[in-house]
């Protein structure tokens, strides 16, 4: 049985993405920043609750090892979901403490769980690490430049990890998503002055889809860089996006 550790677990995707890995057979090890409670999904699960602020990579470390003693196994697949989201325009940022939360939760967070779980991987034999990325991490967003750069600097992290740990037998991808239908689009509604269904309708307009992805396809995705039976696809950024963005951007 591989352990999972899926950071970001109590958000929309990160639940989705539990409930996939679980039902594959993986162990799911469920991160959130302290506060937020994912002990009932990992019992729920069968897994195990690891809370713990991924902007800190002594307690991301911490965390990591914690994990290994109570489950007896090294990490196998690491699936870096944790985000911070704001939006905010650029002329009206004037605290440059949200731009940094948001660079170290999802950069910084995706950059210290994959070091920690690194050394567990190698002497396991190999591993696999899937990142989340964004489309807007390619593409850029208005009123969401923190955001959009954290995301940018994953893709970047793992194309270059995607080369340097293949030899060691860890394979490094990430999915760039676009919008998807979770809590998390109340933000985007707030900042715009509209409803969340008026927001939701925004996006799928300019996808050609018709419409925006719902966390459980996004799963899926991610469960097929997961797959250890593909041991090649490395470095590999997946566009799931209704087709809004050319997979070479």
């Amino acid at each position: 049985m591989t352990v999972a550790l899926i950071t970001g677990a109590c958000g929309g995707l990160g639940q989705a993405v539990a409930r996939r890995l679980a039902s594959g057979g993986h162990l799911v090890a469920l991160n959130d920043r302290p506060g937020r409670d994912v002990a009932a999904l990992a019992t729920e699960l069968g897994g195990v609750a690891v809370p713990a602020d991924v902007s800190d990579p002594g307690a991301v470390t911490a965390m990591v090892e914690r994990l290994e003693r109570q489950t007896g196994e090294h990490v196998g697949l690491l699936v870096t979901g944790a985000a911070q989201m704001t939006m905010a325009r650029f002329t009206e940022i004037d605290d440059l403490a949200g731009w940094w939360r948001a660079i170290d939760v999802d950069l910084g967070g995706t950059f210290a769980c994959a070091q920690a779980v690194m050394p567990g991987m190698v002497e396991r034999g190999g591993g696999r690490m899937v990142f989340v990325a964004s489309e807007w991490g390619l593409i850029g967003w208005p009123h969401a430049t923190a955001y959009s750069s954290a995301k940018a600097g994953i893709v970047a992290l793992a194309k270059s990890l995607g080369r340097e740990l293949a030899p060691l037998g860890i394979a490094v991808n990430a999915v760039a998503p676009s919008v998807i239908d979770t809590p998390r689009l109340e933000v985007d509604a707030e900042f715009a002055g509209v409803t969340v269904g008026e927001i939701r309708d925004r996006y799928a307009a300019r996808v050609p889809l018709g419409r925006i992805a719902t966390p459980e396809e996004i799963a899926a995705a991610i469960a097929f860089l997961a797959d250890e039976r593909l041991p090649t696809l490395v470095g590999q950024i997946l566009h799931v996006n209704g087709g809004t963005t050319r997979a070479r951007a």
